[in-house]
């Protein structure tokens, strides 16, 4: 009869073991898809920003040398991705093929500058940056005229930050909700023992004693449940890359390298401090109330 009560406790602590990795698995599959999201997203909306132009139309009397001594000081700025030479005779090419015509046919004259289409980096294409260059390229000597699309870029500006807004309002929400379900799984194991934690606190166990084995037994199921997570999401980006190749996910290391070291750091977080106050609870809780 022991026995097979035995028996049934064992089956109870394994199914009970079982839910718990599978529920923290779950909400760390979820944590590490909206990771991906974050950190994706960043990544497209620097790739969007990095592709405005800001034209720079030299002034005729120009020279070679000066226009290269322009371009290697410009290659030096920091606030440079890449810079393209478009002479005024390879601009008007490109302006006959866009009209379908030859213009300078009409013209006799080529009336086009050359310019140098300045590329930046992501954090440099905003209003208010890209206006501050405009005005510094104005009073180079070397320079006529300097244009980009202005509308464009405070769209895109107001877009990127409105997109960052709800994701961030997302993950704080899905994070709660991680923390809640993680948390909520491990007091329902623990609850189960209840009566063990007062048992051996009544014999003289000391609270850090009786704690530790129940914070390493979670630590090991969200480390296992972390794995399962990591596994599931290893096919999403397998079949994300396959599917979808543009975003280049199995390339890039350091936004998974994120996505992993996060999905086990906040396994281990969640359940140490998810088992420390749960524990805790019990601890100071009188006999008569572990009945409730």
């Amino acid at each position: 009869m022991a026995t097979s009560f035995d028996s049934f406790q064992k089956r109870r602590l394994r199914s009970s073991y079982a839910s718990v990795v599978i529920s923290i698995a779950l909400v760390l599959f979820m944590i590490g898809i909206l990771g991906l999201v974050l950190l994706k997203s960043t990544k497209v909306a620097n790739h969007f920003k990095e592709e405005v132009v800001m034209s720079l139309f030299l002034k005729d009397d120009v020279t070679k040398e000066k226009t290269k001594g322009l371009r290697e000081s410009l290659l030096k700025e920091e606030f440079t991705k890449k810079i393209y030479f478009i002479s005024k005779e390879d601009a008007a090419k490109v302006y006959s093929k866009d009209l379908g015509e030859d213009f300078l046919q009409f013209l006799g004259d080529n009336p086009l500058k050359n310019g140098i289409d300045l590329y930046l980096k992501a954090e440099y294409v905003t209003p208010e940056k890209m206006d501050e260059l405009k005005q510094r390229f104005n009073k180079n000597a070397f320079i006529d005229d300097v244009s980009y699309n202005k509308p464009l870029v405070e769209q895109l500006t107001k877009n990127i930050q409105r997109i960052s807004f709800w994701l961030l309002v997302l993950s704080g929400f899905f994070s709660l909700v991680a923390i809640i379900l993680i948390n909520s799984s491990i007091r329902l194991s623990i609850y189960a023992k209840r009566f063990n934690i007062k048992t051996m606190q009544m014999v003289g166990a000391t609270k850090s004693f009786i704690r530790r084995p129940f914070i390493w037994q979670s630590i090991k199921l969200g480390f296992i449940a972390a794995i399962i997570a990591l596994i599931g999401l290893a096919f999403i980006v397998y079949y994300l890359d396959k599917y979808i190749p543009t975003l280049d996910l199995i390339k890039d290391y350091l936004s998974l390298g994120y996505v992993v070291g996060g999905v086990i750091l906040i396994s281990f977080l969640i359940t140490w401090l998810s088992t420390f106050f749960a524990t805790q609870r019990f601890l100071n809780l009188q006999t008569n109330d572990l009945y409730y």
